[in-house]
């Protein structure tokens, strides 16, 4: 990801956009501009096992869940969440809200949000943002060291997608596809922040079953 990249979740309603990108620093970490329409949210509670997520409101009002309590946020409150943390978070208001987010680090976390996106444009998803179940297992398991959802119970992920991962990979679903990972924005920051610009602009490599 490069300064400027912009990747959207039609389903969740959100849009990033790259301030940092790991392609100019290793991997190290990724910084972002994310739009968030009333009504998005992140997928569901979550933790990321060795990544840290700091955010930073810039307009609208933003709810958090953060070890189980609950708070929102408006312009100027700050948050961040230590390696294997429970969180969540969705727009608590009805405005188009913005923050600043830090991963870190941020490559894995990249290859992965690619992949949910991608698969979010290409109607792959539920309503909710989620893959069908083949696909979220293969997804699941691969980035386990990158997110870890809190339902249905971890044991019961477990065994779940570990019987179902190894039939999507016979039936041609992967963790990363050549068609999301090679994405690329279309169109300055400004024009993207604007609607001006398509968003994202898919290459010509290969994606999931049909």
């Amino acid at each position: 990801m490069r300064v400027g990249d912009v990747i959207e979740n039609p389903v969740t309603g959100e849009r990033g956009i790259a301030i940092e990108g790991t392609d100019e620093i290793g991997g190290e970490r990724i910084v972002a501009e994310v739009h968030v329409r009333p009504g998005g949210a992140v997928l569901g509670e979550h933790l990321h096992p060795d990544i840290e997520e700091s955010f930073e409101v810039v307009r609208g009002t933003v709810g958090f869940r953060v070890d189980g309590r609950e708070s929102t946020g408006g312009p100027g409150t700050s948050v961040t969440i230590p390696p294997g943390v429970w969180h969540d978070w969705w727009n608590a208001g009805e405005e188009e809200t913005v923050f600043r987010v830090e991963i870190s680090p941020g490559q894995r976390f990249e290859q992965m949000i690619r992949t949910l996106f991608g698969l979010a444009l290409d109607g792959k998803t539920n309503r909710k943002g989620m893959p069908r179940p083949l696909q979220l297992a293969v997804i699941a398991n691969d980035f386990d060291d990158v997110i870890q959802f809190r339902r249905p119970p971890r044991a019961v992920q477990k065994a779940l997608f570990g019987a179902l991962a190894p039939i999507g990979r016979i039936r041609g679903y992967r963790s990363i596809y050549p068609r999301y990972a090679e994405a690329a924005s279309m169109g300055t920051p400004e024009q993207v922040r604007s609607g001006a610009a398509l968003t994202l602009r898919f290459g010509d490599g290969p994606g999931p079953p049909r």
